[in-house]
């Protein structure tokens, strides 16, 4: 590899994922949880994406917010063209990539200070000064009350597979050659010590399901993962301790359901974690509790308390949207003591009120008895609960919604385009929340066929069959290709059914389409 790549993987390209903690209004809600003030993501923010990789979660999130400017930067330029091309395509002007290095874009006098900068993937895998680079970006351009989001492998959830990363990484060194051909024989050689007993693996029986569910994953993911040449597990107070030299704070997690102690810790170990006082210390002792092996945090640079009024107005305001036919919700969530049901006379007049539209939670006590006698903390908890479970998504103001469909109606036909050819791209935007619905390349396709004038179920599945007939492509039911045009045709039938049965009406609510 050359130089500029400082040993990170560069000769194959990572996954063109959306990541949902990146979104503004989630990051806006994370704040809310905890009753702290946040920039305001249905105003005009500034909005930083440092190692953007594909540039797809950029993309889409200014799709959706147009009243948001992003900037996003990623070392390697192949990711930048197609993530610039896709913004061509799709029309959107209010997002600005960058191929630079953190030190470059340090230095890049045009920036402007930021509301929020995200890094997703990013410090783990990257030398010590690359990240003292970082630390240098947020406390040179985030505002005084931004946030920032990031993510990072760390200990103790990581100790037993980290010997396993270290091996397949020295192998793939030694193995030489593009990095995409050193991954299987990497992961061939663990399985070579795990058939013949090596003691290592025996002393920690778990790596053998989690070395097998490792080979069914992304290959392009995995060779990032696993074969680059910086990699770092950091525990919580380690992350703390560098951006509170950019004046940070930590603010809470982006994954919702680590803030509901209930689900999460016994009776006595919550008895423990209440007698720590010291908020790092306390963070830290939770992840020895839950053998946290990856985390996704958010911080502030100083973060004030929301006087009760104001946060009792922001909660009220706050509009919330079903993200699933209100048949399909699971009434089971998973913390960290496993898994714990919904219980339906809480959960089921809150879905209820959701599955007719988005609406806020003003409108849910005020028009539904059963939602007012949840009382506050009660109903509070069970949103928080629900959008962490990712079913339920909080949403901008109901009054900017036409504002964002133009831009994201643009967006999703260009994605929709890009369904013809690839299952790349698996999310499409929605106005309503300001983020990203997942929908499969057959989804999509289905949708394009709606697009083009064909109606009801035969016509979609018809219309799929044929874009994929044409690549000689056969789908895989149960992870084997069907073999006749027939087979192929009937469960296309059959996935288009449940799509319009389902998922159309709550697209429809969502404006996506």
């Amino acid at each position: 590899m050359s130089d500029w790549t400082s040993g990170y993987v560069a000769d194959i390209g990572y996954t063109h994922g959306f990541y949902r903690e990146l979104t503004p209004k989630v990051l806006d809600f994370v704040a809310l949880s905890k009753g702290l003030h946040s920039p305001d993501s249905a105003g005009p923010l500034a909005y930083c994406e440092l190692g953007c990789g594909q540039g797809y979660s950029a993309n889409l999130l200014a799709a959706a917010n147009p009243q948001v400017q992003f900037h996003a930067t990623d070392f390697n330029p192949a990711h930048i063209v197609g993530a610039q091309a896709l913004a061509r395509a799709a029309g959107t002007e209010n997002v600005h990539f960058y191929d630079d290095a953190f030190a470059d874009f340090l230095d890049r006098p045009e920036l402007p200070q930021f509301d929020v900068i995200s890094l997703h993937g990013i410090y783990s895998w990257i030398g010590a000064e690359h990240r003292a680079t970082i630390v240098e970006f947020i406390r040179r351009k985030l505002k005084p009350g931004g946030l920032v989001y990031i993510s990072y492998n760390c200990l103790p959830g990581w100790s037993p597979g980290a010997p396993v990363r270290h091996l397949m990484y020295l192998h793939g060194k030694a193995q030489g050659g593009p990095t995409i051909g050193r991954l299987d024989p990497a992961l061939g050689f663990i399985d070579k010590l795990i058939g013949a007993d090596a003691k290592y693996f025996a002393a920690n029986p778990a790596l053998k399901a989690r070395h097998e569910a490792l080979t069914k994953q992304n290959k392009n993911y995995l060779a990032h993962e696993y074969l680059n040449d910086a990699w770092t597990l950091f525990y919580h107070s380690d992350v703390a301790a560098e951006l509170g030299e950019a004046k940070l704070g930590y603010l809470g997690s982006a994954n919702l359901l680590d803030h509901i102690d209930a689900v999460n810790f016994t009776s006595d170990q919550k008895a423990i974690l209440v007698q720590v006082t010291d908020p790092v210390l306390r963070e830290t002792v939770r992840d020895y509790i839950v053998n946290q092996q990856f985390r996704r945090d958010v911080f502030s640079k100083g973060a004030i308390p929301l006087p009760d009024s104001v946060r009792r107005e922001a909660w009220l305001d706050q509009r919330f949207a079903l993200m699933v036919a209100r048949p399909d919700v699971s009434m089971k969530i998973r913390g960290g003591i496993g898994e714990a049901d919904l219980h339906a006379d809480v959960y089921g007049p809150i879905l209820d009120a959701l599955a007719g539209g988005p609406v806020t939670v003003r409108q849910l006590v005020d028009g539904n008895p059963a939602v007012a006698a949840l009382g506050w903390n009660r109903l509070a908890e069970a949103l928080v609960i629900l959008v962490g479970s990712g079913q339920v998504q909080p949403c901008l103001p109901a009054r900017t919604d036409a504002k964002r469909h133009k831009s994201t109606k643009a967006f999703n036909s260009a994605v929709l385009r890009h369904a013809r050819d690839s299952a790349d791209l698996q999310q499409l935007a929605s106005p309503v929340t300001g983020g990203g619905v997942p929908l499969s390349r057959f989804q999509q396709l289905f949708l394009l066929a709606l697009e083009s004038g064909r109606k009801g179920t035969d016509d979609a599945a018809q219309f799929a069959w044929e874009v994929i007939q044409q690549q000689g492509q056969a789908i895989l039911k149960d992870g084997k290709p069907l073999n006749t045009p027939e087979e192929n045709l009937a469960e296309l039938q059959r996935q288009a059914a449940a799509f319009f049965e389902k998922l159309v009406p709550v697209l429809r609510q969502l404006q996506v389409i």
